[in-house]
């Protein structure tokens, strides 16, 4: 989803602002800026952040903000946590903006979707998850990774069509029909991509994912 900046009423963008603006400074402020100290730790953050703003510009729009992309958000949440996830993907969404023309207005709204909305999502499914499954290295990467990432974006897809519907930009009956089924295909993508991805880091550079802890994943009992 990419709005535009007359697609939505002015009130939209307003509130949206009024809500990303608090959002952001608390990520600002929370975020546990040490991590990056480390300089693998930091080249892997910006080097998330250039891959990111590449699969983001691979997208497919056939009417105005109804923009269809992978977004890579729960390996970025899981790896970094979630107020590193943010800031760095907000640098994405400011790239790939920018890239496209500029819909500065409507950044908020489009932060708020694209990543408040898939942050959120990923970190509430990772610690629902972890508190009632077993810890097990296979329930990691199959559900927390696999499962997951294709269940973030579809809930992101289902929050940008009630939003066009409420807004009245699109006719909800036309968003249930040719926008929100293709977030099916794009789960099942996201779920390849967070789970490879993820797959990769914790078998070779276990140390990259914040949330995946080797004694817990392998040795505890």
């Amino acid at each position: 989803m990419n709005l535009t900046d007359n697609l939505l009423g002015e009130t939209w963008y307003w509130m949206a602002w009024l809500i990303w603006l608090p959002l952001f400074a608390h990520s600002f402020w929370r975020a546990p800026w040490k991590r990056l100290a480390d300089s693998e730790q930091m080249n892997l953050w910006l080097g998330m952040i250039v891959a990111l703003v590449l699969l983001w510009s691979l997208k497919a729009s056939a009417q105005p903000g109804l923009s269809l992309h992978l977004l890579g958000a729960n390996v970025f949440t899981l790896a970094f946590g979630p107020q590193l996830a943010l800031l760095g993907l907000s640098i994405v969404l400011l790239c790939t903006s920018f890239n496209d023309g500029g819909a500065w207005f409507a950044y908020a709204a489009n932060a708020l979707i694209l990543i408040g909305a898939s942050v959120a999502f990923s970190h509430c499914l990772f610690q629902f998850l972890v508190s009632r499954l077993p810890r097990q290295y296979f329930i990691y990467i199959f559900v927390n990774a696999f499962l997951c990432g294709g269940l973030v974006i579809l809930g992101v897809g289902c929050v940008s069509t009630f939003l066009l519907a409420a807004a009245g930009a699109y006719p909800l009956s036309y968003l249930l029909d040719v926008y929100l089924p293709y977030f099916l295909l794009l789960a099942f993508s996201e779920a390849w991509l967070s789970g490879g991805v993820l797959t990769l880091f914790v078998i070779y550079r276990p140390q990259w994912v914040g949330s995946f802890d080797d004694a817990r994943y392998f040795f505890h009992k």
